[in-house]
């Protein structure tokens, strides 16, 4: 498991996923690396000797060396409106170029590139930086925004900017007799706890579109106890399910033989408490068999209960490109 994993940050959705949309829309300076880079889903890379016509090759936004007063910055349009819950401003591999502080405004807009006067918000107070080096911070602000500015101070180089929230769709502009993902990034859905994702993070499952490998997936490990491997998710709203999807994409010699679907309805809850109970939730789909490389849409059967949170099974292990959960709205006590 990679470390940027184990932070409390990191059970919510990046908002700042190129996926999602969301794009590094402008920079006062990217000099020696390229602004677009800050936002990449690989995690970064340092490779010795590469250089190209500006210098050393950087995996990550660097801007020169500032010879006048000021600083720089740049700003990042998220693909889809959110909560902010905190960020990982991450230097690694930047070293002796790396900025001295940063610090983080926010602001709801139309603008594809909001200006000055735009009512930017800062959200995250000048902070001293380390190099090479995650740095985690939360943030308490239950106000939606659009876009994201990260200031450095004076100059310098950060490898990745991970924008952790919350997506909140308008559900009381959605009917409730309109059929969508409910578990999708866009519609608020998120990965809770798996047993095991050895080879793949659970957090692809719900992404867009179909898996573009076999690594854009949650795969585990060969299991060689008994048993079978499992995953926890939120829906982004309470639904009535209807079907159910599990796409095996680039999946072929290693996909699982069978799955499971479990739900259960939950008002409140900690993930860790909603997954302890898991095991015991409603079946909502019996262990089916699976194929390789292909997309299976199984019907739930009428008269099944809303469900908030579901849980999926594989026999005895193997690997899911995407879970797509389809339903309509159900009001509860949250609405």
């Amino acid at each position: 498991m990679n470390s940027i994993d184990q932070h409390p940050l990191t059970r919510f959705v990046n908002l700042a996923q190129p996926r999602l949309g969301s794009e590094v829309v402008y920079a006062t300076d990217d000099f020696f690396a390229d602004r677009t880079r800050l936002i990449l889903p690989e995690e970064p890379v340092y490779i010795p000797g590469k250089y190209d016509t500006h210098g050393k090759w950087m995996d990550g936004w660097e801007s020169r060396r500032r010879r006048t007063e000021g600083h720089d910055y740049c700003i990042v349009r998220l693909g889809v409106p959110g909560r902010i819950h905190g960020f990982d401003i991450d230097t690694r591999h930047f070293t002796g170029n790396f900025p001295p502080a940063a610090s983080i405004d926010a602001c709801y807009s139309d603008e594809v590139i909001p200006g000055d006067d735009a009512d930017w918000e800062e959200i995250v107070r000048s902070t001293e930086l380390n190099g090479n080096l995650q740095h985690f911070i939360s943030v308490d602000d239950e106000r939606e925004f659009t876009h994201v500015r990260l200031h450095i101070y004076p100059d310098g180089g950060i490898a990745r900017l991970r924008i952790y929230g919350t997506i909140t769709p308008n559900w009381a502009q959605i009917d409730d007799n309109t059929t969508l993902d409910l578990l999708a990034l866009t519609s608020g859905g998120r990965a809770i706890a798996c047993n095991d994702e050895h080879f793949g993070s659970m957090r692809t499952l719900n992404a867009p579109g179909r898996g573009i490998n076999m690594g854009d997936g949650w795969e585990t490990a060969r299991r060689r106890i008994p048993g079978n491997d499992w995953v926890v998710m939120a829906l982004g709203h309470t639904g009535i399910i209807d079907a159910i999807e599990v796409d095996t994409a680039h999946f072929k010699g290693n996909y699982p033989d069978r799955v499971m679907i479990q739900g259960a309805h939950f008002i409140s809850g900690t993930d860790e408490a909603i997954t302890l109970s898991s095991e015991q939730w409603e079946v909502l789909l019996p262990a089916t068999p699976l194929s390789a490389d292909q997309v299976h849409r199984f019907v739930v059967p009428e008269g099944a209960p809303p469900v908030s949170h579901i849980r999926m099974n594989i026999f005895p292990d193997g690997g899911v490109s995407r879970l797509r959960v389809f339903g309509r709205l159900y009001r509860d006590e949250r609405d």
